[in-house]
């Protein structure tokens, strides 16, 4: 199915609306896709930081690395990495083939929220959707199964 050998390996990134007016923070774990997005309404250091935590600390016993890049919005990355007890690494500068799933992902993104589009007008409920529209498409790279699936799958497995 796939080569990663574990789950519990995070990329982290942000996507930014229209005149730097909002974002989304997206996480996806890389062994399922999993995805987690949080809607900010600033691109701030500790909203980011505050946003991170809330979104992986239901899964806090699957976060084993969180990688991201070296946007100066992850600057509290280890307030992060002691709230969630990971290790966080950072990719290479112009190297977004580093964390390349998350990048396509923010693209699978786009299409419910395209580039120039004012994320002021999107609600919690937008963004909620979109998360499970995502978690739930079926995906090739998985055998036709879904994100959800994938990772309740290896999150009970992991328990057991």
């Amino acid at each position: 199915m796939d080569t990663r050998g574990r789950i519990g390996d995070w990329e982290i990134d942000t996507i930014i609306g229209k005149r730097h007016k909002g974002a989304l923070l997206t996480l996806v774990e890389r062994k399922t896709k999993f995805t987690l997005i949080r809607k900010l309404e600033k691109k701030q250091v500790n909203l980011v930081a505050e946003a991170a935590i809330h979104l992986l600390k239901p899964y806090k016993e699957t976060v084993c690395t969180i990688t991201s890049d070296n946007g100066q919005e992850f600057a509290h990355h280890e307030y992060i990495k002691e709230q969630l007890h990971t290790t966080v690494y950072f990719a290479h500068p112009y190297h977004a083939w580093e964390r390349g799933l998350c990048e396509n992902t923010n693209g699978l993104i786009r299409q419910y929220f395209p580039k120039g589009m004012s994320f002021e007008t999107i609600t919690d409920e937008h963004v909620h959707v979109t998360m499970n529209r995502l978690n739930n498409r079926p995906r090739k790279t998985l055998g036709y199964k879904t994100p959800n699936e994938v990772f309740l799958q290896a999150v009970m497995k992991q328990a057991a």
